[in-house]
């Protein structure tokens, strides 16, 4: 039989086994007691099994409000399995049953889940990435990356002209990447028809000159119906990219417009905070990613180093990794996403990137870190491009600034600004 697992961080004031064993009961057959017809047979049949429990540490006072007082607060880590039966390949569903009530139990004073492993059987029934790395590259006319990007700022008030008049700017800088900011949907001021009639006319004629389109990713965040009618709208235009905010849409939209649209998914994840920022409760990146690579994100956001957030750059980059660890092994699809980097980010931050990814498969957005340059933007997307040769050579970055003035410009001014 196919099980579901899910591996957590736990505090209680009970014995970890048997806060473990309340969880498993809550999120499966069980309710606070024994009923006449949760009877053995169907528990053994659709009860979650609790596999293992490690205590770690342990406190006087609770992490969080508890209504289950104690006097010890034991903490350490569980793993719950679940049939496949219970719930079926549906990441909705799965979603109800690892991340459900189990948050708002009585004998938890901290949860979070950390992982999730995913059976066989949701490989065949998700979506998963359309384009990845790969995919991505090829269609902004590129045989590796980074790809080098950027968000559009202000982040709202620009006129459809406007907006096309910076993205005629940034194409002819040299830029690769992009995006509409999160908080640019469908507003009066800027309609998205509109914005996306402009934008790919600057796009296309870009493309017609060098022969390589770069690529925009339009906000297209709404209404399931709205949002296939403008991801259609976005493709007859010769759009090459579909940006959506994850947590607005939700799995089921996620997974409906990729399968309507034909172009990649640009996830964005504002609201993340809400999962990430305690230690005490809620979702870990690694276990939350999973979701959205089945549902069928290309892209995924993972925050980026020496960020102007409160993630740690350990966590950033564990995220980034993750993105890229395949969800299943062959021969069944890996299901890897492309990680994007982003908040501050600069040429100072290209070289540790690269190093600690291993990997030229990510895309790297920078706002100020281009607008910014003395250069203006081609001195700005110069800069990050010799910061990435220098990184993928193995050349330290200060050596080779001395030979190209964009990246010794934005070395002096972004690191000054950082002390």
């Amino acid at each position: 039989m196919e099980r579901l697992v899910a591996r957590y961080e736990l505090e209680s004031p009970l014995p970890l086994a048997d806060a473990a064993a309340v969880i498993a009961g809550e999120q499966s057959s069980g309710t606070f007691m024994r009923l006449p017809g949760e009877t053995d047979a169907l528990l053994a049949r659709s009860g979650a099994r609790v596999e293992s429990v490690i205590e770690r540490s342990a406190s006087d006072r609770p992490a969080l409000p508890c209504v289950t007082e104690g006097i010890r607060y034991q903490r350490g880590e569980i793993v719950i399995s679940w049939p496949l039966a219970n719930m079926g390949p549906s990441l909705t569903n799965v979603l109800a049953t690892v991340a459900g009530n189990l948050f708002e139990l009585a004998e938890v004073s901290a949860l979070r889940l950390l992982d999730i492993t995913f059976p066989p059987a949701f490989a065949r029934a998700c979506p998963g990435p359309a384009f990845g790395v790969e995919g991505t590259l090829a269609l902004a006319g590129l045989t590796s990356g980074p790809m080098i990007g950027t968000i559009v700022k202000p982040s709202v008030g620009l006129s459809p002209d406007e907006t096309a008049a910076l993205a005629d700017q940034l194409i002819a800088g040299g830029i690769d990447f992009i995006k509409d900011d999160e908080l640019q949907a469908n507003g009066s001021h800027c309609p998205l028809a509109e914005r996306v009639e402009k934008v790919m006319t600057v796009v296309n004629r870009h493309a017609e000159r060098t022969g390589r389109k770069a690529m925009y990713a339009f906000n297209i965040t709404g209404e399931i119906d709205e949002m296939k009618r403008n991801a259609d709208l976005v493709a007859k235009a010769g759009g090459t990219c579909l940006m959506v905010s994850l947590h607005a849409i939700g799995l089921a939209g996620m997974a409906a417009i990729r399968r309507h649209a034909a172009l990649p998914l640009h996830g964005h994840r504002n609201g993340w905070g809400l999962y990430q920022r305690s230690p005490d409760i809620g979702i870990a990146y690694p276990a939350w990613q999973k979701f959205w690579r089945l549902a069928g994100a290309d892209h995924l956001h993972v925050n980026g180093i020496a960020n102007k957030f409160s993630e740690s750059d350990a966590s950033v980059i564990a995220s980034a990794r993750a993105v890229g660890e395949p969800l299943f092994a062959a021969p069944l699809p890996a299901f890897k996403a492309m990680p994007v980097f982003s908040s501050g980010q600069t040429a100072v931050q290209m070289e540790p990137t690269y190093r600690a990814l291993a990997s030229t498969g990510f895309i790297y957005c920078a706002g100020g870190g281009i607008m910014g340059h003395p250069g203006g933007v081609a001195g700005g997307v110069a800069s990050l491009r010799q910061a990435a040769d220098a990184a993928i050579a193995g050349i330290p970055v200060d050596r080779h600034a001395a030979s190209h003035p964009e990246l010794a410009q934005a070395l002096e001014l972004f690191k000054a600004k950082r002390r």
